[in-house]
């Protein structure tokens, strides 16, 4: 186990036993199918330990229709020991996956692209990553002089990738795209009936800034105000105003659109599984293997609940601003109620790593 973090016992998680250990195995079981399927070998993430794939194997072999509660509660408990970190509480915020109306083609209404990956995006790794270069770039630009920083935000939204047949849907505005490039997936709507689904496939690598972050500071609105809705209406009241703002989040994503995806789930995360709303959790990939099971305990509810959120998650997705040992991110779901709870969850939580034995 890494520094800082020490044994404790599943007696003193609060809420532990009231929760859905059978909701929790079924969503475990979605990362132990992608661990069967393909080798998990990377020099940017901790990758799964053996222990955790016979752990893995063992919940495949379960009959999940038919397991009761308790025996799924006790399949956790006999197979792993969780973790405390020194720190006394972690933090989690909310994500969704947008729903928005899209065309297929631009028009005067739908003029904002979402961009495919271009062909030459270049995902870095310690053999191929220049001196030259921010050393905490993840992806480059390819040219016939070599690799070099790809473009940001302000020079995409400025024509940089202009006539080159990148772009995948076109959205009614900046701002739409904006949020779909914060969650990295949408369920996009089509006016004659179809729809389609897109998901993360790259990114420029600029660091990831805090729109919210930046307002507050500036003084245009308070912390306790400067969440997705409140933020979104800034940005959409002065258009030219909150382009200008966005162009300070460098970061900008690209997508593929998904084919043969069960729509009773949500996109494809970054642990090449789909994500199961309220179950599935981002985690900073340079702490948690995918597929650990982490124990949430926040201090006060949900937005529009009653009970304390009191959850076992499973590890199976990222992002640019989910960093730190006790830092997580839970999946909401797809569609504007979503998207509404997800932007007001800003909690303190207990956050608990479930570890295999003998690990």
């Amino acid at each position: 186990m890494r520094a800082g973090w020490q044994q404790t016992s599943f007696d003193k998680l609060k809420g532990w036993e009231q929760d859905d250990h059978v909701a929790a195995l079924s969503c475990f079981r979605m990362s132990a199918k992608a661990f069967a399927k393909r080798s998990f070998v990377s020099r940017i993430a901790v990758n799964p330990t053996p222990e955790l794939l016979a752990v893995a194997d063992q919940a495949l072999q379960l009959d999940i229709k038919n397991i009761s509660k308790l025996a799924a509660r006790k399949f956790f408990e006999n197979n792993f020991e969780p973790y405390t970190y020194k720190k006394e509480h972690g933090f989690v915020t909310a994500y969704f996956e947008p729903e928005v109306e899209a065309s297929r083609v631009k028009t005067d209404e739908f003029s904002y692209p979402l961009y495919r990956r271009p062909h030459d995006l270049v995902k870095l790794d310690p053999d191929n990553k220049p001196a030259n270069l921010d050393q905490s770039l993840e992806w480059a630009r390819k040219t016939d002089d070599g690799l070099v920083e790809f473009y940001d935000r302000g020079q995409i939204d400025k024509g940089a990738l202009d006539d080159r047949g990148l772009e995948l849907f076109w959205l009614k505005s900046v701002v739409e795209g904006f949020y779909i490039h914060i969650q990295g997936s949408a369920r996009l709507l089509f006016r004659d009936g179809t729809s389609a689904r897109v998901s993360y496939a790259g990114k420029t690598g600029h660091p990831y800034t805090s729109i919210g972050r930046l307002l507050v500071k500036r003084g245009v609105m308070p912390l306790e105000d400067a969440n997705m809705v409140n933020i979104r209406a800034w940005l959409e009241e002065d258009l030219d105003r909150g382009i200008e703002v966005l162009h300070n989040n460098r970061s900008f994503i690209f997508f593929t659109e998904l084919e043969g995806h069960d729509p009773d789930f949500g996109p494809i995360a970054a642990a090449g599984v789909q994500l199961t709303a309220g179950r599935s959790l981002a985690v900073d990939k340079s702490v948690h293997a995918y597929g650990t099971p982490i124990w949430l305990s926040t201090h006060e509810p949900l937005p529009g609940q009653s009970n304390l959120y009191q959850r076992l998650m499973i590890a199976q997705d990222t992002g640019s601003a989910i960093v730190g040992e006790q830092r997580g991110d839970i999946f909401i779901g797809s569609g504007t109620e979503a998207g509404t709870l997800a932007g007001s969850v800003r909690h303190d939580t207990d956050f608990i790593a479930l570890h295999p034995k003998g690990e």
